[in-house]
């Protein structure tokens, strides 16, 4: 079912207007002045391997395909040396589609250089990884990145009612239900080579053997039906690579839930990330950093429920691990907020780096070894516990930051009341 030409494809529109760079590279008529190489990023299923091979087809041009799994420097520069000669001899430009260009290492991808540059082969390049990452700076610049979309549901309608009717695909074998169809779409999550296995499996359940009771009306359609579907198909495609964009999107989603306090957003990316098979130790230690960062003192059971979390998941292993993260992250979406411990140590560090750090004061130095009271070390330090109060009046920062504030608490959840303990703390230590 593999679209022979432009008008065939499904999705990506933004890509195919006219006078587009892909419409233009399959365009025969403008095969002498249309040599830009392109690299298309997109996640699997959206049609990058199908979009450079109907520009080849359309255009006229050879076609040469290398998986970035198994080619090596030296297929590479074969591919590279062919191109030019057909091109010098024949006259004959190349179309070179290298799938998963972010498995090349840099010394291969070197190797694209000279013929991309020259004007030997047009590489249309297939990634399923942030270029800016995995392809080499000198290969970008002399390509267009393209981004390519999931497909919208209707763009998976369209290519499913094709599959059914066209001789390519089932010929109208069976019928394919408004119900049956849905599912197949909510299952391909924007993969149409999912959405097409799927429809295949479905179809080989619907379509009786040839040794059931032939009793039946022989001129009824077998009809693939919601249970067909999930019988072929138990669960939905998840995109999601651990090393990838993917990883990085969907717990940085996960934390800004929880501390937008989105307690169903927080769970819903929670579940992706255990269904992926994230590993829940980087789970939990991202749920720490939450609790410490976004939570602080406004919650102060926040931080220890998020390591009992962890530790429970260390304990137990998944999938129960599921259980403790889930009610951590009930706790810590549903609970108060403040980054104030946050801030006030990042103030500090600020003060540090720029110099701000002075000498520690006389009377706070330490006095216990031999020649330390000759120096003046501890004298005139007020111990709290000797005071009625437990706080003394005396400096504790060095002169050069005398008065400075680094810890501000919000009037938010606990740290209320930190915050009007904190004033009358500080106004005994200024001597008020």
């Amino acid at each position: 079912m593999r679209p022979t030409s432009l008008d065939e494809v499904a999705g990506q529109s933004h890509l195919l207007r006219a006078g587009s760079p892909l419409v233009t590279l399959a365009n025969p008529d403008a095969a002498a002045r249309a040599a830009t190489s392109v690299i298309l990023w997109g996640p699997p299923g959206t049609g990058k391997t199908t979009l450079a091979q109907a520009i080849a087809r359309s255009s006229g041009r050879r076609f040469v395909e290398l998986s970035a799994v198994t080619a090596g420097v030296r297929d590479v520069r074969e591919v590279m040396q062919e191109a030019l000669t057909q091109r010098d001899l024949y006259g004959q430009s190349t179309i070179l589609f290298l799938d998963e260009i972010h498995r090349f290492t840099k010394a291969q991808q070197d190797a694209l250089l000279p013929g991309v540059e020259n004007g030997w082969v047009v590489l249309i390049a297939a990634t399923t990884e942030n270029p800016s990452f995995s392809v080499i700076s000198p290969l970008l610049s002399r390509s267009l990145l393209l981004t390519l979309k999931p497909l919208t549901d209707d763009d998976l309608r369209l290519l499913l009612d094709r599959a059914v009717s066209d001789p390519r695909g089932l010929s109208g074998a069976v019928v394919l239900g408004d119900e049956a169809r849905d599912a197949i779409v909510r299952l391909a999550s924007g993969d149409a080579r999912r959405a097409l296995t799927a429809l295949e499996a479905a179809a080989s359940l619907a379509v009786p053997d040839e040794d059931d009771d032939q009793d039946a009306d022989a001129e009824a359609l077998a009809e693939i039906t919601v249970e067909h579907v999930s019988q072929a198909v138990d669960r939905a495609l998840l995109r999601y690579d651990r090393q990838g964009d993917e990883h990085y999107d969907v717990i940085s989603a996960f934390i800004k839930s929880i501390r937008g306090s989105d307690v169903d957003a927080a769970m819903h990316y929670l579940a992706r990330m255990v269904e992926a098979g994230e590993d829940p130790r980087f789970i939990a230690r991202r749920l720490i950093i939450s609790a410490a960062e976004d939570i602080g003192l406004a919650d102060p059971q926040a931080l220890p429920i998020a390591v009992a979390a962890a530790d429970a998941v260390q304990l137990i292993g998944m999938p129960e691990g599921r259980i403790p993260l889930a009610e951590a992250t009930a706790y810590l979406a549903t609970t108060a907020k403040s980054n104030a411990a946050y801030l006030a140590i990042d103030k500090a560090i600020a003060d540090v780096r720029a110099g701000g750090f002075g000498r520690v004061p006389v009377h706070l130095r330490d006095a216990h070894y031999p020649g330390a009271k000759r120096l003046g070390h501890g004298k005139g330090y007020v111990y709290p516990h000797d005071t009625e109060i437990g706080v003394s009046p005396q400096q504790y920062l060095p002169d050069e930051l005398r008065g400075r504030r680094y810890y501000e608490p919000k009037a938010l959840g606990a740290e209320r009341d930190v915050q009007a303990r904190l004033e009358k703390i500080r106004r005994i230590l200024d001597g008020g």
